[in-house]
């Protein structure tokens, strides 16, 4: 291209722009929008504003909210982020991207990812006159028998505009001589093709070689126009062309023919005989990318591929070819090839858009992602249809031709499944069927929707009473299925309205765990059982919770000895006595020791035994009663007064006992127990012995104590009269203690302390020495009791009459 045609070229460039910037934009119903631009625009021209005709904020653009997408192998737009114009970003050749097509479109995608919108752009390429008219030959050769009548036609090599419209090819010319002009005729799809007409008949004698130039012309502004030299050789008489057996040869080829496979083979006849017989076969028309996908032989006439063919590039190709013979005449036929598509694309899925998490509680219907499916094959082999597995909570929308939106179709529960490997299946509708596969990572985010659970209603523990402080007593434990921070679980106790225990004093729950702990020791004699609830709490917002009744029962321990009621200690300083007639057969139920134990079950079960007795076998105790009955007759030498002690032990282990001391006096009424107390010739009894002994004892003592107070004495006055000498020889003694010296009141005082109180009773034939205690440290200290059997031996002082009971004192 020289330099004139350069400016020419910019011009019409310059004035394209000025005529195409104002672009005709307009939306439709379905979120469209369509921009018209020329071709052959420089790099970085403006398109249109589509923030502004989509209504979207120039911010959203900035922060990457918007997406911006374009079919194709070669990306010819972008979008402008920060102003929100669309520029070109390619040199775009109509004729290089949708050849001969009449209207010349390129689409492209905006999507909005955080409403999930999609906007669909197309842009109109439209034609500028960038193509001149050119011939595939630059040289055309024609013979022509110079007995050629005239008015004979001879058909010229077609030129060939990729422009359209009236920047295609117009007209054609040939330059001036006096034997032929040019016929130009329209075909019915349009195309102007121009044939030689023989004005005059042609004298090889005169001129054996024409040289003409035809030169064809488009309608664009400025007009381009090419040229071919045409070279009429004069024949001798060749009347006969060559005629193909056909006028139109058409033929389907698949798509995966391989190279080297004839597809066609054409046939002529002629007449004419010897050289203008010999048929020789070329292509008359055919474009570029035709030319390198197939080849014709020039001798046999066979059509061959040597290329691969595409339906994906192009599914018709339209041939003339022509035959001439060694005459110079020729025939001429079209060959339609027909590609038929063979199932060779899988469909292709590209995410458009994708959230990789979205919350359990997600309302059905949210969009996951955008999916763009496409299949370069045609027909059913185009055809596409996505799947996804049937038991996933998801279904496949298809809003726009080739889109597809994965939405949600039913609740979700991250308790159930948290994450999901969605396999999207694309497949097509050929044979066999092409599919491909995407997998979209789902992850379901939690939300406190479950309350922490316990696994059973209610709880019971037991505890032994008299526990350590601090122990660990309980634990339990509840669940949530929720994750993180609504997954954990604090304990708290909830004191109830009626709870008879403090329990912010008895039990306390650790937070964490749900052990609980005692905080005091339990007595089971105070309370038996402790009812409570424990609430369980999750860290979500808001919080959740569960309550569970625990009850808290305290096991009995063997802490308590069993408690005596019958027979009570008496309070008058006197001995109950319990009174068995002489005559009482055996079996007789002389009283009977009444005991309870605080304790409950095993440990409250009492037994009784009889652990002493004046009379061995004279009485017998009940073992679970404790009644005391008569076990033989009474016979005359069994005392007046009988002594026995009875041993009450429960069943605890270890067992605890206590012991109940039990008087009964053998008489048959109370005046003959008071005869036997005031008579002197009362029988001897065995114990008179230890009576008389105790006596002698009680009288030893007393003079070993007199004789030591009479030395101590002798001791201190010696001391004293030494110590007035000392003073007299004004010699002071500051070393002795003053406490040492014991004065005649001391003496007296010590010698009072050991006046003894002998206590009798009508209702026994024994005595009671009382020894009280003393108030020096180096006198007897524990009071001491001894029994007398026979009263007689001390002076008797009859004070009181009660009942049955007749109190003595006797004093030393």
């Amino acid at each position: 291209m020289g330099m004139p045609e350069t400016q020419t070229l910019r011009h019409c460039k310059g004035r394209a722009l000025f005529c195409f910037m104002l672009a005709t934009v307009w939306e439709s119903a379905s979120g469209q929008i369509r921009y018209s631009i020329p071709e052959e625009m420089e790099i970085g021209t403006f398109v249109g504003n589509v923030a502004k005709d989509l209504g979207l904020d120039v911010k959203q653009l900035s922060d990457r909210a918007v997406r911006f997408a374009s079919r194709g192998r070669t990306q010819y737009f972008a979008l402008n982020f920060k102003s929100g114009h669309l520029i070109t970003t390619e040199r775009i050749d109509r004729e290089q991207i949708c050849g001969g097509l009449e209207e010349c479109l390129l689409n492209c995608e905006v999507i909005v990812e955080d409403k999930m919108k999609l906007y669909r752009v197309e842009i109109e390429i439209t034609d500028i006159n960038d193509n001149a008219p050119s011939f595939q030959r630059e040289e055309i050769e024609l013979k022509v028998s110079e007995i050629t009548t005239p008015g004979s036609r001879f058909p010229l090599s077609d030129a060939h505009d990729s422009d359209l419209g009236i920047n295609s090819l117009q007209s054609y010319q040939i330059s001036s001589n006096r034997h032929f002009s040019l016929d130009v005729q329209t075909g019915t799809d349009g195309v102007k093709y121009a044939e030689l007409v023989l004005e005059k008949s042609l004298d090889r004698e005169e001129q054996a070689v024409h040289d003409l130039v035809l030169t064809a012309t488009d309608g664009g502004d400025p007009v381009r126009s090419g040229t071919a030299q045409i070279r009429v050789v004069a024949l001798d008489v060749n009347d006969n062309a060559p005629v193909f057996s056909e006028s139109v040869y058409k033929v389907n080829v698949l798509e995966n023919v391989p190279d080297g496979s004839t597809i066609l083979t054409v046939k002529t006849t002629d007449l004419d005989e010897g050289i203008n017989k010999q048929v020789i076969y070329s292509f008359k028309k055919i474009t570029d990318k035709a030319s390198k996908i197939f080849r014709f032989d020039s001798n046999t006439g066979e059509l061959t591929v040597v290329g691969n063919l595409d339906i994906e590039e192009a599914s018709l190709y339209e041939i003339e070819v022509q035959a001439h013979d060694g005459g110079g005449l020729f025939g001429r036929s079209k060959i339609l090839i027909v590609v038929s598509d063979v199932n060779d694309n899988a469909p292709e899925i590209v995410l458009r858009s994708l959230i990789s998490s979205i919350p359990e509680d997600s309302p059905i219907g949210t969009v996951i992602a955008l999916l763009d499916v496409q299949d370069l094959d045609s027909g059913e082999n185009g055809e596409v249809t996505c799947s996804i597995p049937s038991d996933f909570p998801f279904e496949l929308k298809k809003p726009f031709d080739n889109y597809y939106s994965l939405v949600t179709d039913r609740a979700l529960d991250r308790e159930q499944v948290a994450a999901y490997n969605i396999t999207v299946t694309a497949t097509d509708n050929g044979t066999p069927p092409l599919s491909t596969t995407t997998t979209i990572p789902l992850r379901i985010l939690d939300t406190n929707d479950n309350a922490p659970f316990f696994d059973k209603t209610s709880y019971t523990a037991y505890v032994t009473e008299n526990n350590p402080r601090r122990a660990s007593i309980f634990s339990l434990k509840a669940n949530d299925p929720d994750w993180g921070e609504n997954a954990r679980v604090t304990y708290s106790i909830i004191e109830g309205d009626r709870s008879e225990v403090p329990l912010s004093s008895s039990i306390s729950i650790n937070s964490e765990t749900g052990a609980l702990y005692a905080l005091r020791s339990f007595d089971y004699e105070q309370f038996r059982e402790i009812r409570f609830q424990v609430q369980a709490q999750d860290g979500g917002s808001p919080p959740l919770s569960s309550n569970v009744s625990v009850t808290l029962f305290i096991l009995d321990q063997n802490d308590n000895t069993p408690d005596i009621l019958h027979p009570s200690f008496p309070t008058d300083g006197s001995t109950g006595v319990e009174l068995a007639p002489r005559s009482s057969e055996p079996g007789y139920l002389v009283t009977k020791v009444v005991a309870v134990d605080a304790d409950s079950g095993q440990n409250a079960w009492l037994s009784y035994q009889l652990l002493k007795a004046t009379e061995p076998g004279l009485f017998c105790v009940g073992l679970h009663s404790g009644e005391i009955r008569t076990a033989r007759y009474f016979v005359d030498r069994d005392a007046l007064k009988q002594s026995l002690v009875v041993l009450v032990k429960d069943s605890g282990q270890p067992p605890l006992t206590a012991t109940a001391t039990v008087t009964v006096v053998v008489a048959d009424s109370i005046s003959e127990i008071l005869s036997d107390l005031s008579s002197p010739s009362a029988p001897a009894d065995p114990q008179s012995n230890l009576t008389l002994y105790l006596v002698i004892a009680v009288a030893s003592v007393s003079c070993l104590f007199f004789t030591f107070i009479i030395v101590l004495l002798a001791l201190r006055l010696r001391r004293w009269r030494n110590s007035q000498l000392f003073d007299s020889s004004g010699v002071t003694f500051s070393g002795v203690p003053v406490s040492q010296f014991v004065g005649i009141d001391g003496v007296r005082a010590f010698l009072h302390s050991y006046s003894h109180e002998v206590s009798l009773t009508t209702d026994s034939r024994k005595s009671q020495f009382n020894f009280p205690k003393s108030n020096y440290a180096n006198t007897v200290t524990s009071q001491q009791t001894r029994e007398i059997k026979d009263p007689t031996v001390v002076t008797e002082e009859l004070s009181t009459y009660n009942g049955d009971q007749t109190s003595f004192q006797v004093s030393l």
